[in-house]
């Protein structure tokens, strides 16, 4: 079983991002937001290919995941990852969280308003939801609706080259498995390969967000490492590292799971213990651990 089937935490921004998004989503991305502010300025062709070279994480380096808010990385942290509305690090590599296949809960309506066609529906027309999160699946069931999709979500990893980030963290990849059928395998990986091109002419690596059993295809469309949630958990690490080169950035919610992916990979992979809502250090509730 994959982690996600399991319902891993993905992502939980703190009240302070939230309340943040839309400014930080005029002034770092000038694209509309993925879920976080509306507004539809993405460019309409993508960007020329930039000078600036594709240059993935190290195997090993250590990571912290900061997508619930932005802090001070701890000591010894060489990669962070950071929603894409937040700054990066100088000094460090840094990785741009961007939701790409679903939208953000407080983005339905801006969806349902400027792009209804967009959501994937049932057969009652209603948006099919990922119900652990509340998100509208992108109907990526079409070449024409995949190209639109990847205009929009394009700018926001445009967005993430402008503000200084090396890599995009590309979220849901297997969305198909929330999509009561609509959607299956094929479709994401056709959409992600348009994410692929995008984010590479940006001059950005891009990882695959999960869905171990998609790992080798993943690579071989072009991904260029792996961000894998709960892989100690539930053993999917291996998985991950043999499709991926050990370029493999691994995020435990559970000690346990900690414990097995430390075991096993702890000398090869870049492993971090989070709390389930990534809250920033210095928040009640905050945890951090490496190996």
């Amino acid at each position: 079983m994959n982690a996600r089937t399991h319902r891993p935490v993905r992502r939980a921004l703190s009240a302070l991002a939230l309340a943040g998004v839309l400014a930080a989503t005029a002034v770092a991305c000038g694209s509309p937001g993925d879920g976080e502010g509306g507004g539809d300025s993405a460019p309409s062709s993508p960007p020329p290919s930039s000078a600036r070279a594709v240059v993935p994480p190290e195997p090993h380096v250590g990571f912290d995941y900061q997508i619930g808010g932005a802090y001070p990385p701890p000591p010894g942290v060489g990669a962070v990852s950071r929603d894409r509305t937040a700054e990066p690090t100088d000094g460090l590599y840094n990785i741009c969280y961007v939701n790409t296949f679903q939208a953000q809960p407080d983005a339905t309506d801006w969806w349902q308003e400027n792009h209804p066609d967009l959501l994937l529906r049932n057969a009652g027309g209603a948006p099919v939801i990922d119900q652990d999160w509340d998100e509208a699946l992108f109907d990526i069931s079409t070449p024409a609706k995949r190209e639109r999709l990847a205009e929009i979500v394009g700018g926001w990893i445009d967005g993430c080259a402008a503000s200084g980030f090396q890599a995009v963290e590309a979220d849901n990849l297997d969305s198909y498995e929330r999509s009561a059928g609509l959607l299956t395998p094929e479709h994401d990986l056709a959409f992600a390969r348009l994410l692929i091109d995008r984010a590479h002419a940006a001059g950005l690596a891009i990882g695959q967000k999960n869905a171990a059993e998609l790992a080798q295809r993943g690579r071989a469309l072009g991904f260029d490492f792996a961000v894998a949630e709960e892989c100690g958990q539930y053993d999917e690490c291996g998985t991950y590292a043999t499709a991926f080169d050990n370029r493999v950035l691994v995020i435990e919610y559970e000690p346990d799971g900690l414990a097995r992916a430390c075991e096993r990979w702890g000398r090869t992979l870049s492993v971090v213990l989070r709390d389930t809502d990534v809250r920033p250090a210095g928040e009640t509730g905050y945890v951090r651990a490496t190996c």
